[in-house]
């Protein structure tokens, strides 16, 4: 399975530009695999780019999961982490991430000084 870098990623889910649209799916025909730093950079793109929602990014997450052509690198917290953006999306999906890639990885508490993330059970306030 071939790996997908950001901007490939970013033109299957924005579809702005004909050709590099038409290549993208072309590339990932036989499947694609997407990492967690590929994924947060995309998100990172379309919310401050594109200007999409919280909500919308939630359904590009939702897109990417449900994709019979793309694997995500650890899907389970990439879901884990899309369930807890849905219900804080003040937080933001990259700090979701991190708090579920520190959950599984068995390394909690997450430090942080971000007062809204030290709110979220498994994060604790430095300082």
């Amino acid at each position: 399975m071939r790996a997908v870098d950001t901007n490939v990623l970013v033109r299957l889910l924005a579809r702005d530009d004909a050709s590099q649209l038409a290549a993208a799916e072309a590339f990932v025909a036989g499947g694609g695999w997407i990492s967690h730093v590929v994924l947060v950079e995309t998100l990172w793109v379309l919310e401050s780019v594109y200007e999409r929602t919280a909500s919308q990014i939630a359904t590009a997450v939702e897109m990417m999961l449900a994709h019979s052509q793309f694997t995500l690198q650890d899907a389970d917290v990439v879901e884990s982490a899309l369930t807890r953006f849905r219900r804080h999306p003040a937080l933001g999906y990259s700090d979701c991430m991190v708090l579920e890639i520190a959950r599984k990885a068995g390394h909690l508490p997450l430090g942080t000084f971000d007062q809204r993330l030290a709110r979220i059970d498994g994060a604790h306030r430095v300082g």
